[in-house]
């Protein structure tokens, strides 16, 4: 950017030559326009121009595009003009006449410079995007999309139900949810709907009245009360009784609460995360979850995979609990090669809390900073020695074969596998396959 059309040309021709696509622009007032309206990795321009002269011109790049380098160019040498400039956020400045060498020198580092500081910044946007919540990894494309949606979910107030089998880790991605949201600085609080007998579970979340049944001597607050301008996170909610759930969707619908016992109405602002690992679909088909309420929760449904099918987080995983439990970072065991295969091949049928408690047996047992596979859990070691519990190994070469016996063959390949992971638990084995029960049985003949 310049007011004279010798040194724009100049300049234009010198950085073409050095392999730069160059725009020259004729004032500042131009270059201002064109700055807005596009993006480039360099400025290098006159500081004394007319109506706009190059330190405004500097400000208007440092506040609108501030990934882009400036350098300044100046007639008037002073120490004054410069430290302005820099001040002002210019990357170096060059003296009019300059000479070429000088100023190919400044053009180059402050290309470089963009550069770096453009890859730190796509880096750290990653490393936010997969480590910025606290206790999740998420190496795996599964988990790196929770987060994405964690990133959306949290800052609005929509219903948010999660999906996943027992010990994916559930109650972390809630805890996510409410900690970058609004509501960060309120209370969260968690309940187990199928831990509680119906009457408790009624008396914990709406509270009740004194004298509502035997045994209540005085007014109780329920957890909705007690959690208003925050969050309340309703775990296994597929446990949830019929009368409660229909007492909760009252709730959802209308913002207020009332006691067991009671009367009076409380309005409440409370945001409602709920999550369960039964297949709510089949609850609503056997007639055991409201499909309305169903509904309502499932505003927004983010869904944990299974540890066996994000193979990509377990020792990443690892290394995290690992850091966790040992407060000496610098004295971390490590883990052999052998006992990092184990690990990655099992199929964790307790998903992340089974992995946290397997670390921490290794921990009690290691020997002189070394977790080897001696110290690993008995029931991994005999999972992966008899060949369950493992991920599936790829098929033998199927040459000849037609696509349906391929097909055919893996899937009792896989079957066998999932069915010795679980000890033979057909239940918990249709749950990891995502397949009914029924179905599961249809298929079992052709593995016999």
């Amino acid at each position: 950017v310049d007011d004279e059309p010798s040194i724009l040309s100049v300049l234009s021709t010198l950085m073409k030559s050095e392999g730069h696509d160059p725009v020259p622009v004729r004032g500042g007032e131009k270059a201002q326009e064109l700055m807005l309206a596009e993006r480039f990795d360099l400025m290098i321009s006159d500081i004394r121009m007319s109506p706009v002269d190059g330190l405004q011109l500097l400000r208007t790049a440092h506040r609108e595009r501030p990934s882009m380098a400036v350098i300044m160019l100046t007639a008037y040498g002073s120490v004054e003009t410069a430290v302005e400039a820099m001040k002002d956020g210019a990357f170096d400045y060059v003296t009019k006449p300059f000479k070429v060498d000088e100023l190919l020198i400044t053009v180059q580092r402050a290309l470089e410079f963009t550069k770096v500081r453009s890859e730190n910044e796509e880096l750290r946007k990653q490393l936010e995007t997969r480590y910025r919540f606290e206790n999740i990894v998420a190496e795996s494309p599964a988990m790196r999309r929770v987060c994405e949606m964690i990133e959306r979910v949290a800052p609005t107030d929509a219903t948010v139900l999660i999906l996943g089998e027992s010990g994916t880790g559930k109650e972390l991605v809630a805890k996510a949810i409410h900690a970058y949201s609004a509501r960060k600085g309120r209370k969260f609080l968690p309940i187990n709907c199928a831990a509680l007998p119906e009457p408790l579970l009624e008396s914990e979340m709406f509270g009740h009245v004194k004298g509502a049944f035997t045994g209540a001597a005085s007014n109780k607050e329920g957890l909705f009360e007690s959690a208003n301008g925050g969050t309340i996170f309703l775990d296994e909610i597929g446990s949830m009784p019929a009368s409660i759930q229909a007492k909760l969707l009252r709730v959802l619908q209308d913002r207020q609460v009332r006691k067991v016992g009671g009367n009076e109405s409380v309005a409440v602002d409370v945001r409602v995360i709920a999550a369960t690992n039964d297949r709510l679909e089949r609850l609503i088909e056997e007639q055991k979850f409201r499909e309305d309420l169903y509904y309502r929760l499932s505003v927004i449904p983010i869904e944990l995979a299974p540890l066996r099918n994000r193979r990509e987080d377990i020792l990443p995983m690892v290394n995290h609990v690992l850091r966790r439990e040992v407060r000496d970072h610098a004295n971390l065991p490590t883990v052999d090669a052998e006992t990092q295969e184990i690990l990655e091949k099992y199929a964790w049928p307790g998903n992340v809390r089974e992995l946290e408690n397997a670390v921490r047996h290794a921990l009690t047992f290691a020997r002189e900073g070394h977790i080897t596979k001696d110290v690993l859990p008995a029931k991994i070691l005999n999972s992966i020695a008899t060949g369950g519990g493992a991920l599936p190994a790829l098929a033998e070469d199927m040459k000849g074969k037609s696509l349906k016996a391929f097909l055919r063959a893996k899937e009792r390949e896989y079957l066998a596998q999932v069915l010795a992971g679980f000890g033979g638990d057909k239940e918990q084995a249709a749950k990891a396959l995502r397949i009914s029960l029924a179905t599961l049985y249809r298929k079992l003949p052709e593995q016999e």
